[in-house]
């Protein structure tokens, strides 16, 4: 009989659970909207010129890639910023995004299907303020310290 070798838990960046939550987000983004082509009168909606209360136009079009084109460059934006730039960026646009998410309510008839949709949206934006804001910090004035205790060490 062998013994069972523990997995390794391997440290995940918080640059990488961002991007990761950022994909999910626009996975859940994308097919919400995909599949409510097979609500009844969406197709027929469109093909008449009308989303929702708006008229199909370029204004409306732009609007709307621009509302997906936000969170999907959040994901490589997560994984390159700054640490500062990238915890102050993620903080405001998934802040930004609860109101756009909590729209969908609005507009639709299908209560469980975007009722779950949107439950699933706001829980990623809530886990991309929270890993946001709770960013590990280190502790400037003591790093310094110990890195110049080191160096004079080194020098001796």
């Amino acid at each position: 009989m062998s013994a069972r070798a523990t997995l390794q838990d391997q440290p995940i960046s918080v640059r990488a659970k961002l991007a990761a939550t950022w994909t999910s987000f626009m996975f859940f983004y994308a097919y919400v909207d995909i599949l409510n082509f097979y609500t009844p009168g969406v197709v027929q909606d469109i093909l008449d010129g009308k989303v929702f209360e708006f008229d199909l136009s370029q204004t409306f079009s732009t609007a709307a890639l621009t509302l997906v084109g936000i969170p999907t460059l959040m994901v490589v934006l997560s994984a390159t910023l700054p640490a500062r730039a990238n915890r102050i960026t993620n903080l405001i646009v998934a802040a930004l995004y609860i109101p756009v998410t909590a729209f969908n309510a609005l507009s639709e008839s299908w209560l469980f299907f975007y009722g779950l949709g949107i439950v699933l949206e706001l829980a990623l934006l809530a886990l991309i303020i929270r890993l946001a804001w709770t960013w590990p910090r280190t502790a400037s004035s003591a790093t310094s310290l110990d890195r110049e205790t080191a160096r004079a060490q080194q020098r001796a």
